[in-house]
């Protein structure tokens, strides 16, 4: 595809999918993830089966049949669907944004899971494990279903071992796990607590996560930023939070799936992990509807933006003088709450779909962080 013709087909592919989502002229506050297309136009969701043993059925929208022929995949897309669990507009959306980049499509597949929560009764995930609906967020197990007691964090185990299999994927060279909002928060937390990165990799599978205006993210120490410029770290108050530091947020209570795990330990092992994280550079609401405003959320800051500022920051405190080489930092400019203009951002394309930013004039641009 010419170069101009690709800048064009971006331009209308980032404003169709926004205009899709509500963001674009709404005055209303952007939920997270694309608001519901008609359903002519809502594709179909496939049932996969994962796990050892018996095992269990899960629901993914994906651009191949899983069970037809991958044998010339060579690359493997994960997008997660946030809060509202709208796995299918979010493969909508990344489905149209590979279709604009240039990219073979019968060399990729996109996937896009959805968790099936405690209301989606309407959506007809039958027999099929189910969780609440902020339990899959953090790796809590199902509360009902064939499945029930499995972690999300192990969905996302089973559906990398589903993609990652020679026999089944015979070329895939390159795996990248990328969320927004709600689905960032998961993606975090599984960069973060899983026991398979260094394995996969170790089969000379590129793998790398895409962070993209999560609510909150996960500490490895009881320090948090210090108000009010965020720029220093210590512990955080327990009169003002008691539960600061428990999972989602810290260390304690931490879920089933990492049970034991120490702090320092994942943080030197996460640091070796391919992380692309990216805020909106208007993603600064204090009281955007959908924010998780806990205490254990407020102590890390009163903004998405600032959340994610200082997080970036809190790597490098307890880096040192290390260098940080494997994780990316990007603002992204004008853009706020917006999972189509993210990804389609020119960090946020490059990040999740390998499109080089000249071929993406019109996606909104990238900065490193504002500090």
């Amino acid at each position: 595809m010419p170069s101009h013709v690709r800048l064009a087909a971006v331009a209308i592919a980032i404003s169709t999918i926004a205009a899709l989502s509500g963001c674009a002229t709404s005055p209303s506050p952007t939920v997270d993830g694309p608001a519901m297309a008609s359903k002519a136009s809502k594709p179909s969701w496939q049932r996969v089966h994962l796990g050892a043993g018996a095992g269990y059925d899960f629901p993914v929208y994906a651009n191949h049949r899983l069970d037809g022929d991958l044998s010339r995949i060579r690359e493997v897309i994960l997008v997660q669907h946030g809060l509202q669990r709208n796995g299918d507009d979010y493969y909508a959306a990344g489905a149209e944004l590979l279709k604009t980049s240039g990219r073979n499509a019968d060399e990729v597949l996109l996937i896009a899971p959805n968790f099936p929560g405690t209301p989606d009764t309407a959506k007809h995930f039958d027999n099929m494990p189910v969780w609440t609906v902020q339990g899959w967020i953090g790796g809590e197990d199902a509360v009902s279903g064939p499945g029930k007691g499995t972690s999300s964090l192990q969905v996302l185990d089973d559906l990398l071992a589903f993609v990652t299999d020679r026999k089944r994927v015979p070329l895939v060279k390159k795996v990248t796990v990328a969320g927004h909002s709600g689905g960032a928060q998961i993606v975090h937390r599984y960069a973060v607590l899983n026991n398979v990165d260094e394995k996969v990799r170790g089969t000379g599978i590129d793998l790398r996560y895409v962070v993209a205006n999560p609510s909150s993210y996960l500490y490895f120490t009881p320090d948090r930023p210090v108000a009010p410029d965020y720029k220093r770290f210590a512990p955080y108050s327990t009169t003002v939070c008691a539960d600061y530091d428990k999972y989602r947020y810290g260390m304690g209570d931490m879920v089933a799936y990492a049970k034991g795990a120490d702090g320092m330990t994942l943080y030197r092992r996460y640091m070796q992990r391919q992380v692309t994280y990216m805020a909106g550079s208007e993603d600064n609401d204090p009281n955007h509807r959908v924010l998780d405003k806990a205490c254990g959320a407020e102590a890390e800051g009163p903004t998405r933006l600032q959340r994610a500022r200082a997080y970036w920051r809190y790597e490098k405190f307890l880096a040192g003088a290390a260098p940080i080489t494997a994780h990316k930092t990007f603002e992204v400019v004008g853009v706020g709450h917006d999972q189509a203009r993210m990804f389609g951002s020119q960090c946020g394309a490059q990040a999740v779909f390998d499109m080089n930013p000249s071929a993406n004039s019109a996606g909104a641009a990238c900065r490193p962080p504002q500090q």
